[in-house]
């Protein structure tokens, strides 16, 4: 811990020291010389590594980068995303274009989260998008062993917040090494000593969390996602021929390491986010995790049961696809490390794996924090039933739930205590909202509980969730008599 807030103290003393970073050719300070052995020794790898014509239009490993956007809510991950995207030449039709659902365009939050991928600099960048509300914490923690690397946006005038005390922890679990990326600095309000706490505070939260040495030396950069430029440098409004994302982009190729892959290894992936398709079926989307997949090629998908590995069917590939920008591209292979799109199975969920024939063992799925809340679905008995809705008897709603369900995982769909009623478990109301709304679009009529909270035993005691709360408020003696009556 001390030697990485000694880094830390130098290399903030030796950038504002510096105007610029040394060029490969110069010998690097001793202090920073892992650093940046680790930054030329990516470069030159990269520089060296072959074609994709030599590869059999596989992308090397070597060329990837796997990297989610985490934050709080509100703090501009979609907004960053945004910009990213135009900066690498994709085309975005409208403003959060990575939200494709309705009611995240009209609520302006993320629900699910999406995958996109962009060239930069012959590099090949696959990055997350992922929800901020602790509703949709499920969303944050199927995709996190997808990347090796994470963008955390934290607003420069608020600093780091509940959620993104939840993401981060999730991130480092995972042994992921975070970019610090402080949005919104452009605001009148932010200056570079608000800065500066800022970054002590993360700095705080990372060590709070059991971060690594060397997540603990995380980089620091300045942005304004909504005038689309990033800086390695503090400042409020940098030339106009510096308002640009290529900082950022440059820090992901340089920081994030690329994914451990075996090409030559049968192929193995585990699945991290499903979708279905009217003619494809399922199209399951997760990271190569070892060997080479074709068109054509015969999988098997395979799931961890309590009795041991179980397979679920067998199949081939019939069409291999990939999100690069905002469309869907359809593509012939697909490498270890890259992250991809398949149709062809309709057994297979999230958390299950799909491999090669002779592969006999599943990956490991992601572990997910319980639900907190439940509520009763059934179906609509009162006097106004069957005039809005088309959808309304308990077999339509419990299917539509089962269906919810194999996509969500944090849902729990369980049988209720009456007939033609089920049992919804969730994180939060926001998440069941969602859903209730959802469905009552979709055509659906049916009656809801109010939600209750969930228990849990314990060596014969009774547990319920916790929340943890902060109130900020002036040192004054007659508010902490006021917080020491309320709490005892």
């Amino acid at each position: 811990m001390a030697a990485a807030l000694l880094l830390r103290g130098l290399r903030s003393s030796a950038s504002r020291a510096r105007p610029a970073v040394p060029s490969p050719a110069s010998a690097p300070p001793p202090f920073a010389s892992s650093l940046l052995h680790r930054l030329y020794s990516s470069a030159a790898a990269s520089a060296a590594s072959p074609p994709a014509s030599a590869l059999g239009g596989v992308t090397d490993p070597a060329r990837i980068r796997n990297v989610a956007v985490i934050a709080h809510v509100d703090h501009g991950k979609t907004t960053l995303m945004d910009r990213l995207l135009r900066q690498c030449g994709a085309d975005i039709p409208h403003e959060r274009a990575m939200d494709n659902i309705s009611l995240e365009r009209e609520r302006g939050i993320t629900i699910s989260s999406k995958v996109t991928s962009v060239s930069w600099k012959e590099n090949e960048l696959n990055m997350v998008d992922t929800p901020g509300h602790a509703d949709f914490g499920g969303e944050v923690e199927r995709v996190v062993g997808m990347v090796e690397g994470a963008v955390l946006v934290v607003d420069a005038g608020e600093g780091p917040l509940a959620q993104t005390k939840f993401v981060l922890s999730k991130a480092l679990k995972y042994g992921l090494r975070p970019i610090l990326l402080l949005n919104k600095v452009d605001r009148p309000s932010v200056s570079e000593e608000t800065c500066n706490e800022v970054e002590s505070l993360v700095f705080d939260l990372f060590a709070n969390l059991g971060a690594t040495e060397e997540q603990l030396d995380f980089p620091v950069l300045y942005a304004s996602a909504k005038e689309g430029w990033a800086s390695l440098k503090f400042t409020k409004c940098p030339p106009d021929s510096e308002k640009n994302m290529s900082p950022l982009l440059d820090s992901i190729v340089q920081h994030v390491r690329s994914p451990k892959a075996d090409l030559e290894a049968p192929f193995q992936m585990l699945v991290s986010m499903m979708e279905r398709d009217f003619y494809l079926g399922r199209i399951l989307t997760g990271r190569v995790t070892s060997g080479v997949i074709r068109v054509g090629d015969k999988v098997h998908g395979l799931r961890i049961t309590d009795e041991g590995v179980q397979k679920i069917e067998d199949g081939k590939v019939v069409k291999l696809m990939k999100k690069k920008g905002t469309s869907m591209a359809v593509i012939e292979a697909a490498g270890a490390g890259d992250i991809i799109s398949m149709a062809g199975l309709s057994g297979p969920a999230i958390g299950h794996t799909v491999a090669n024939p002779e592969v006999l063992t599943a990956l490991p799925a992601v572990e997910l924090d319980p639900p907190t809340i439940s509520m009763t679905f059934g179906v609509n008995d009162s006097p106004l039933a069957g005039r809005d809705g088309t959808h309304v008897t308990g077999a339509k709603i419990g299917n539509r739930l089962m269906a919810e369900a194999e996509t969500n995982l944090a849902i729990n769909v369980l049988p209720g205590p009456l007939s033609e009623s089920y049992e919804v478990q969730g994180r939060g109301e926001l998440q069941l909202g969602i859903l209730i709304e959802n469905m009552r679009r979709e055509g659906f009529e049916l009656s809801v509980s109010p939600p209750r909270v969930m228990y849990k035993t314990e060596r014969g005691e009774r547990l319920e969730p916790i929340e943890e709360v902060t109130v900020e408020v002036a040192i004054r003696k007659a508010m902490f008599e006021l917080l020491y009556l309320h709490m005892f």
